[in-house]
């Protein structure tokens, strides 16, 4: 199972939000593409970055710290936030970017995301941010009446990457992921799921990792950042 650490960018800095709270945001390093060099050094082998202020604007609003990111790193990375057409997801991927989140548009232009899908093979995820099972929307301002197992299903057939599933009432609340639900929607889809929210030690990424369904990764943020985590232990548990 691969651990991707988080790099959330709210105005060009490195942050974590409280339950996806645009003004309970921390900072934890104003030098992203430094932040991501460290990960990388610590032997993480893919990362994972959010444009926070694009998922609100709907259009990349943090493309600076992204490409300084992309610059400083070797190994892959995904984004996720304000991709909502076409071209974004070409010109990401053409500066580098290994794989592209699509939130939103997954819920309001599911069309996009197989054309996507079909034309850049591999470097398509979809992201579903959850709250008590309904899909959010939109910066998780807005709440759907989607149910997330039912939006993942929709794409079986679509040839996506990944689906990245965030638990939003658990993110960056360091009380433990939602372990049962993840593991549920894992096994209603055939394509690979990397859980996301909430993981804050090492029990948690053990707790998923042998959860009995086939994640492909989880996503973790504050916890690293805090020390929670221990990153090399991390790594070689999840190897292991």
């Amino acid at each position: 199972m691969i651990l991707y650490p988080a790099i959330d960018l709210k105005d060009g800095q490195c942050v974590r939000l409280y339950k996806g709270e645009m003004d309970r945001a921390t900072v934890f390093n104003d030098d992203p593409a430094a932040q991501a060099r460290a990960f990388e050094e610590a032997g993480c082998e893919w990362l994972h970055l959010v444009d926070l202020n694009g998922a609100f604007a709907g259009e990349p609003v943090n493309a600076g710290a992204v490409e300084a990111i992309l610059g400083a790193i070797s190994v892959p990375a995904q984004l996720g936030g304000g991709i909502r057409d076409m071209a974004t997801i070409e010109r990401w991927l053409s500066r580098g970017l290994a794989r592209v989140i699509l939130g939103t548009v997954a819920v309001e232009d599911p069309a996009l995301v197989r054309e996507a899908a079909r034309a850049f093979p591999g470097q398509v995820a979809v992201g579903i941010d959850a709250r008590g099972g309904r899909v959010a929307t939109r910066g998780w301002a807005e709440e759907t009446d989607v149910q997330a197992t039912d939006l993942a299903r929709s794409f079986e057939d679509a040839g996506v990457a990944a689906i990245i599933y965030t638990d939003i009432e658990r993110d960056g609340a360091m009380q433990g992921p939602n372990v049962e639900a993840t593991a549920a929607l894992a096994r209603a889809v055939s394509i690979p799921v990397i859980a996301s929210g909430g993981v804050s030690s090492l029990d948690d990424l053990l707790a998923l990792k042998n959860c009995g369904a086939p994640l492909d990764g989880v996503i973790s943020g504050r916890a690293l950042y805090d020390g929670a985590i221990d990153l090399p232990r991390a790594l070689a548990a999840l190897k292991g």
